[in-house]
């Protein structure tokens, strides 16, 4: 009787184990892309701290050159998850595929001057007027520094149509100004800072202070019928970025957080010692996307007017 009782009681254990853990019991996978920018780095810290393995997730991780491509690679399902700016996921939203915001990445802050407008060396420019006429490399069309300073010419008086933009990857920004294919590039550290350190250009404005605090940079999105089917695994996945934006926040671990933004954007100790990092904000709310959908709408980049608080999931 008594090991009978045993047996009962082994049982039940191994049932209230089995109920706390998630309810996607098998590990699930999620390729998760990001790019070249620091505003990733609550994902980056989740993954290297286990904060993703302790819930059953298992993320890879896949660097994107261009953050535009990623919502059609989201919809491809060749990323489970990605990493788009806000204008460049409404603007999908606006084209028709059906995607959800799921967490948030990076948020501005008046404080971080680590983008900005850098100019070729002996181009001339100064000020926002001096931007007329010439052609700025941009790291993606429509994205974040594409609209943000388009937003910034037109605060300064400025007609942004009569500057010529180009798209082009964050490392070619640098060969670009060299070779005299643009007159300056919306850039960020640390590709910024290098192409100031060799000469090839300047930084000729820190426009990004004029931005309000505390609006997303980087937004995490997944398409809907994805999302739906591993809600639990989205939630987790929730869980485990703010549990890396938690980690980010504590100053103790200042060099274990640059160290692993060094490993996913390959940067030497050198430049991380010094680059700023964008402060996390993991979760999106519908005011945000509200304040995006007015600065893109003022800049005739959507067709409608997209319900914001259907856009993220719940």
């Amino acid at each position: 009787m008594m090991k009978r009782r045993n047996t009962l009681q082994a049982l039940a254990a191994l049932a209230a184990v089995g109920l706390a853990r998630p309810a996607f019991s098998q590990t699930t996978k999620i390729v998760f892309g990001y790019t070249a920018v620091t505003d990733f780095t609550s994902v980056f810290v989740a993954a290297e701290q286990g904060y993703f393995k302790k819930r059953g997730l298992d993320v890879e991780l896949k660097f994107i050159p261009l953050n535009s491509t990623i919502p059609a690679a989201v919809q491809a399902d060749s990323l489970h998850i990605g990493g788009p700016t806000p204008s460049v996921y409404l603007q999908s939203v606006d084209g028709g595929l059906d995607q959800v915001v799921v967490a948030g990445g990076g948020v501005t802050s008046k404080s971080i001057t680590g983008f900005g407008l850098v100019a070729r060396a002996g181009s001339g420019i100064k000020t926002a007027a001096d931007c007329v006429g010439k052609k700025i490399g941009v790291p993606g069309l429509g994205a974040f520094l594409h609209v943000t300073f388009r937003a910034w010419l037109k605060s300064q008086g400025v007609d942004y149509k009569k500057v010529t933009f180009l798209e082009a990857a964050f490392p070619q920004h640098g060969d670009m100004l060299r070779g005299g294919s643009v007159d300056a590039v919306v850039s960020a550290d640390p590709f910024m800072s290098r192409i100031t350190d060799t000469g090839a250009g300047y930084v000729a404005s820190y426009y990004s202070t004029f931005l309000p605090e505390g609006q997303p940079t980087i937004i995490h999105v997944a398409r809907r019928d994805w999302a739906q089917k591993n809600a639990a695994a989205v939630r987790a996945f929730q869980q485990a970025v703010q549990e890396g934006a938690t980690f980010m926040q504590n100053p103790k671990n200042n060099d274990a957080v640059r160290a692993t933004v060094g490993k996913y954007i390959k940067l030497p100790p050198e430049v991380l010692a010094k680059m700023q990092i964008s402060p996390p904000g993991p979760v999106v709310t519908t005011k945000q996307l509200d304040y995006w959908v007015s600065l893109m709408k003022d800049q005739d980049m959507l067709k409608t007017s997209p319900n914001v608080s259907s856009l993220i999931f719940k």
